[in-house]
């Protein structure tokens, strides 16, 4: 059963819904004992990264999630929970995230290197761009998926970027590293193929994912 985590700052009902229609059994909780005995978690977030860090912290879910994802089991992080999966963040100062994956979210420039201005936050459709093979991936071609995001995560490590787009800068779209996954955009808003991403996750293994 996958266990959606409830900390006040996610859009519990439309990811709800999508597992609903995937007819994939769910539940939402705040209770960490609970979360920790879900075959898979799903972290969603809506709002800003220190006030979302600040509700993690101060409920014990921050270490909840790291001991879960130290036992091999999936975790997905979706837009703002994606990158609560990095390891910091630069909005209204330098805050701490999870460290789960390399890297720091920062804002979009919102000027072009050729000083032409762009509008932020980046709202609307964008193509995915694959670039490294996942069974998160399987069966998915490079189709549009719906973006809703001010900042994005930038990584070093490009072993991490599953799948970028395009916007002006190249964001990470689709992140993992072993059993953490993130989707920076809402594959419950995003039509099939943000449902079949989901469905994805869903299948995922505990062996599959430590070989990964």
């Amino acid at each position: 059963m996958i266990g959606i985590i409830d900390y006040g700052m996610g859009n519990l009902f439309s990811v709800s819904q999508a597992l609903k229609r995937l007819d994939v059994p769910y539940f939402l909780s705040e209770n960490k004992e609970e979360l920790i005995k879900a075959d898979r978690l799903i972290l969603p977030g809506v709002g800003a990264f220190k006030d979302a860090m600040n509700r993690l912290n101060e409920a014990g879910l921050s270490e909840m999630i790291k001991e879960f994802v130290q036992t091999g089991k999936p975790l997905l992080g979706i837009c703002l929970g994606m990158q609560l999966l990095f390891e910091e963040s630069e909005e209204h100062g330098l805050t701490k995230g999870l460290g789960l994956l390399p890297g720091r979210v920062v804002h979009f420039p919102g000027v072009t290197q050729e000083g032409e201005p762009y509008k932020v936050p980046h709202m609307g459709w964008n193509r995915l761009l694959f670039h490294h093979p996942s069974p998160i991936l399987q069966n998915i071609e490079e189709n549009f998926v719906y973006f809703v995001h001010s900042y994005y995560a930038r990584t070093n490590e490009k072993e991490v970027v599953i799948a970028e787009c395009q916007y002006d800068v190249k964001v990470p779209a689709i992140v993992g590293k072993k059993n953490v996954f993130g989707m920076q955009f809402h594959p419950e808003k995003s039509g099939k193929t943000g449902m079949e991403l989901l469905r994805n996750f869903t299948k995922l293994a505990l062996d599959e994912e430590v070989s990964a």
